[in-house]
């Protein structure tokens, strides 16, 4: 059978989780719920930092471009997903897949890179108090956030560009409830070899360096906690960074499940990748307004202003 080329692909299926009847007002219900969670919590995180000076530091900056990212990385599946359970249809157009594979690797990729920049901010704020503002100054994180945008959106870039030119069999089924990179590259008729292999290649990267980094930033951390001779310094030491260490553990322990997974359009592998891109985003605002003392006198500020406008 001749391949079809991408020219004549108009959509493809997404089989995604159970579109019974009688599941369908459930699933509706669960994911808009967590949603709404998720978009409403990271944008009162953002408004928190925005608005409050004391908040105006490197750890918050990052905070609320991590809670930015986080906004869009759940905005890349669930509203689509939304979309498919009311009208029943499992369908989304080539374009649209693009679309979402390139919008979710870039918001993907930047979780990444600001958990493990906010690593470094918390190690040289704990290893090097005496230096910190000088090391972390305005142009260094903006530089940072920066360089993490462009890695971002040029790999994303490349990685659609290669999609747009394989051509597809008859078979245009993705057994997922987004069009997730890997699935989408099993329907291709032709070559993919350079699409593994920048794939690999990225996805190591990003795993090892960024995590390896981490790994490195506590583990110096935890050698200067445990030169803090008194119990009350070591613990509040760390409960300037628990917050970060608790968020890094969710997401890189989902990430791992997803990508270790032998087979990720099973079940099993379903229920990962949406922890992974659900579940994440939405506790991370939990996580750092319950252990942060400036985030929670932020938001209470955020809301008695929010209930003395209406």
């Amino acid at each position: 059978m001749e391949p079809r080329n991408q020219t004549s692909v108009s959509e493809f299926l997404l089989l995604g989780f159970s579109h019974d009847s009688e599941n369908q007002p459930i699933l509706f219900g669960l994911f808009l719920s967590m949603y709404l969670v998720t978009v409403f919590g990271n944008m009162l995180i953002i408004l928190a930092v925005s608005s409050d000076s004391h908040l105006h530091t490197p750890m918050y900056f990052f905070l609320s471009n991590l809670s930015f990212a986080d906004i869009c990385f759940i905005s890349t599946t669930i509203p689509k997903m939304l979309v498919n359970i009311q009208t029943q249809s499992k369908s989304i157009t080539y374009a649209g897949c693009i679309a979402q594979m390139y919008f979710f690797m870039v918001f993907g990729c930047m979780d990444t890179f600001l958990l493990t920049v906010m690593a470094y901010d918390r190690f040289v704020a704990i290893c090097h108090p005496l230096h910190y503002t000088v090391i972390m100054s305005p142009w260094l994180c903006g530089l940072l956030v920066l360089v993490s945008w462009f890695i971002s959106l040029s790999y994303s870039l490349i990685q659609s560009l290669l999609m747009l030119r394989l051509s597809f069999c008859t078979n245009r089924v993705i057994p997922h409830f987004y069009c997730e990179l890997t699935q989408a590259l099993m329907l291709a008729c032709s070559d993919t070899l350079v699409n593994h292999i920048l794939q690999y290649i990225v996805t190591g990267l990003l795993g090892i360096v960024p995590f390896s980094g981490i790994l490195f930033s506590y583990s110096r951390i935890a050698s200067s906690i445990l030169r803090i001779p008194s119990a009350n310094g070591k613990y509040k030491t760390f409960s300037t960074c628990a917050s970060h260490l608790s968020v890094v553990s969710l997401f890189y322990g989902t990430g791992l499940g997803v990508y270790l997974s032998s087979d990720a359009s099973s079940w099993r592998g379903m229920i990962a990748s949406l922890m992974y891109t659900v579940v994440t985003p939405m506790l991370n605002p939990f996580i750092y307004s319950l252990r942060n003392r400036d985030i929670k006198r932020a938001l209470q500020k955020v809301l008695r202003i929010t209930l003395y406008v209406q």
